[in-house]
C-alpha cells in the first residue's frame, strides 16, 4: 500500500529544502524509509507474501543507492538524514 497523501505531504514538508521541493535526495530517502517501515510491519504478519518481500528488497536497494550518492556529494547532509531517520549505515 502506498502512503496516503496527508502522510506524504507531512514527510515532504519536514525534509524539503524549499517550498516546492519534492524530489531532493533527503525527501526521497524519507519517503522510501516510511514505505520500508510499512512493508516491514506487513511482512511480520504475512510471512508468505514473497512479492511484497521482493518489493521491500528493491526499496532498500534504492534507498541504499540514494544514501551512497548523498554520502559522496555532501557528507554533512548524509549524517543529518541518517540520524533523523535512524538509518544504520
Amino acid at each position: 500500500m502506498a502512503l496516503d497523501q496527508a502522510k506524504k505531504a507531512e514527510i515532504i514538508a519536514k525534509y524539503a529544502k524549499g517550498e516546492n521541493d519534492t524530489g531532493s535526495t533527503e525527501v526521497q530517502v524519507a519517503l522510501l524509509t516510511e514505505r520500508i517501515k510499512y512493508l516491514t510491519e506487513h511482512l511480520k504478519t504475512n510471512k508468505k507474501d514473497h512479492s511484497s518481500r521482493l518489493g521491500l528488497l528493491k526499496l532498500v536497494g534504492q534507498r541504499r543507492r540514494l544514501m551512497r550518492y548523498l554520502k559522496n556529494t555532501d557528507l554533512e547532509r548524509w549524517r543529518t538524514i541518517k540520524d533523523a531517520l535512524g538509518i544504520r549505515n
